[in-house]
């Protein structure tokens, strides 16, 4: 007989972090479907969801974090747990969030000491290889990577002063883009939309002659290599970093000597920075509330989580894409789940103490062991 599926749906307390796992429409999903769900008191507040909302939909609101984590065996959260959380951590608990392991040893450490199956919602694939948990946040930021790109040029936020669409008569900025993803292609859609002159740069032919036949044309692609890294970056005046590796630090593709090159008052946008980051004078993170630092005049901005400038958009987004994974595990329960639900079972990163994401145990120098091995069967 499987254990009853409790859903905790905590406040999230990284820095600045405004979105909710699950909005209160998904809950009344859940709850009609016959599951529990718990809400810590002012969970969805910034991104414009009531506790009242949320005991509408049928959810119970408890009042502190220690309360929801004790009674919950499967939490639902956006970022990943913070040091002040470890404490709430219990075998065989589920905690299904984006991880970012590949830069959380101490994180890392917990989890395996406490024997928490922890679900990274980057890592829930496809077959097709597809990451349907990273796309929706991907969009989101891909496109406010523009939009706050276009204001910081103007000059009162210190940078060139440079209209992004141009006038005419006078040519646009120029977008360019490294990697041509979810992220990239987001990215594109909005610089094009606002008249800017755009390049991508990937490694993937057959994902830059799908972007061209996508954008007919309207943007330049490129091959990605140093020189053409180099050259590309010497007349951006907006750089976007797109370049995500799946459960591994992001590579870095620009370095300081190039950054150097760019011209002053250009700005720099490091998508992939909660991996490490594409650009080498991404030295330390920012914040929403001050997301930009300048270095050798050029204005560089390292927000790890984007997309909580648009937390409503963001939240519903995120929970739309999380709800058939939530209610899988609430059907079958955790392990069951995890057995028949192939892109879930990708996303697992540790498991009863053991690393089960083989780049995750690569980059730490630890034992991987697959997750087959550790649920009752082994997977053909």
């Amino acid at each position: 007989m499987k254990m009853k599926t409790v859903f905790g749906v905590p406040k999230e307390l990284k820095t600045d972090e405004t979105r909710v796992s699950l909005t209160p429409d998904c809950i009344s999903m859940l709850i009609k479907d016959g599951y529990e769900v718990l809400v810590e008191a002012g969970a969805g507040t910034l991104s414009g969801f009531s506790d009242e909302q949320y005991t509408q939909s049928g959810a119970k609101v408890v009042e502190n974090a220690e309360k929801l984590w004790d009674e919950a065996n499967v939490i639902i959260k956006v970022k990943e747990p913070q040091k002040c959380e470890y404490q709430y951590f219990k075998e065989d608990q589920v905690i299904f969030s984006y991880m970012h392991l590949a830069v959380e040893e101490e994180l890392t450490e917990e989890l395996l000491k406490k024997k928490v199956c922890a679900i990274a919602s980057e890592s829930v694939e496809t077959a097709n290889k597809e990451l349907p948990l990273l796309r929706p946040m991907s969009e989101v930021a891909g496109r406010l990577s523009i939009q706050l790109g276009a204001n910081y040029l103007e000059s009162v936020n210190g940078g060139s002063g440079v209209l992004l669409g141009g006038v005419p008569g006078v040519q646009p900025g120029k977008v360019v883009i490294l990697g041509g993803g979810v992220v990239g292609a987001n990215a594109a859609k909005v610089a094009l939309g606002m008249g800017a002159d755009v390049s991508v740069l990937d490694i993937n032919s057959k994902r830059l002659a799908d972007l061209d036949f996508l954008f007919q044309g309207q943007l330049k692609t490129h091959y990605c290599n140093p020189y053409t890294v180099k050259e590309e970056c010497k007349k951006a005046d907006i750089l976007v970093g797109a370049v995500l590796l799946p459960g591994r630090k992001a590579p870095k593709l620009v370095s300081a000597d190039v950054v150097k090159e760019m011209k002053k008052g250009s700005f720099i946008i490091d998508v992939a920075i909660d991996q490490g980051g594409n650009i080498e004078t991404m030295d330390k993170i920012t914040t929403l509330k001050n997301p930009v630092f300048e270095k050798y005049g050029i204005l560089h901005c390292a927000v790890p989580n984007l997309p909580s400038l648009t937390p409503r958009t963001s939240s519903f987004a995120y929970s739309y894409a999380i709800l058939p994974y939530v209610k899988e595990i609430g059907k079958y329960g955790a392990l069951m789940a995890l057995r028949e639900n192939e892109p879930l079972r990708a996303g697992v990163n540790t498991f009863r103490g053991e690393v089960t994401s083989e780049s995750l145990a690569e980059t730490f120098g630890l034992k991987h062991t697959e997750i087959s091995l550790l649920i009752g069967f082994k997977v053909a």
